[in-house]
């Protein structure tokens, strides 16, 4: 099992931090997430998956790897995701 802390952009909220754990939960490998919306980083634990199917969902709702270019359509998507995010908690 792999442990690691992923620091990522444009994590704003609770529903920021249910999307990103509902969505990473479904990747096969997936164990444990726990998201620091203070720090702009998630703590999670893995096997049997590629580190970069990881990357490339956080990318894809909007939430790259802080070291990535943070663009306008990025920051659109996780308002998206956080939205939806939100939804789920209620």
């Amino acid at each position: 099992m792999k442990t690691e802390k992923l620091l990522l952009a444009n994590i704003k909220c609770s529903g920021c931090a249910t999307t990103i754990k509902n969505e990473l939960l479904k990747i096969k490998g997936v164990e444990n997430i726990t998201v620091d919306i203070e720090n702009d980083s998630i703590d999670l634990s893995y096997n049997e998956t590629d580190r970069e199917l990881i990357i490339h969902r956080l990318h894809s709702l909007g939430y790259p790897e802080a070291t990535e270019k943070n663009g306008l359509l990025l920051q659109l998507k996780s308002y998206s995701s956080c939205m939806i995010g939100k939804i789920n908690n209620l």
